[in-house]
């Protein structure tokens, strides 16, 4: 049975920063080669670092602008990539690379408030993300954000 569904970031969305090459911050997108494995936010996919361009942009994954607002930065490929499709299980190449991707669920209500946040660390994180909407019924949806850097990967949604 298919509990969540991933939600990366729209083919539309990344087209629009590419043509327009200003964010919705109006800031300017900068465009570079990868010195890290990102991952693009469109593909879900690792960059390779010293090939892959990417564009840094600054993105806010949120409908409501309230205190738990988070506009920060993120990556998404230069060039036009397939966006993310086996939305019903997380990404395996962030899943499977825990050294590059250590991350953490966040869970928010329909009033998009923060009531929940949980290290991945080594747990499973389909698992994990299937036991949050099961024993949660306040969370509306989840964030996927790196431990490290708290910037935004995705949007994990009730199935």
């Amino acid at each position: 049975m298919k509990k969540f569904k991933i939600i990366p970031l729209s083919k539309e969305y990344a087209d629009r920063m590419r043509t327009t090459r200003k964010d919705d911050f109006g800031h300017e997108i900068i465009e570079q080669v990868a010195t890290g494995r990102g991952p693009c936010r469109v593909s879900l996919k690792p960059f390779t670092p010293g090939e892959d361009k990417r564009l840094l942009l600054t993105h806010s994954p949120f409908a409501i602008d309230n205190a738990f607002n988070q506009p920060g930065p993120v990556f998404i490929n230069a060039a036009d990539v397939e966006i993310y499709k086996d939305v019903h299980r997380f990404p395996p190449e962030i899943k499977a690379d825990k050294k590059h991707f250590k991350l953490t669920l966040i869970g928010y209500d329909s009033a998009q408030m923060m009531v929940y946040s949980r290290l991945v660390a080594d747990n499973d994180i389909d698992e994990m993300i299937i036991k949050v909407f099961d024993e949660h019924p306040e969370i509306k949806y989840l964030h996927a954000r790196s431990a490290e850097a708290c910037c935004y990967i995705c949007t994990i949604e009730r199935a």
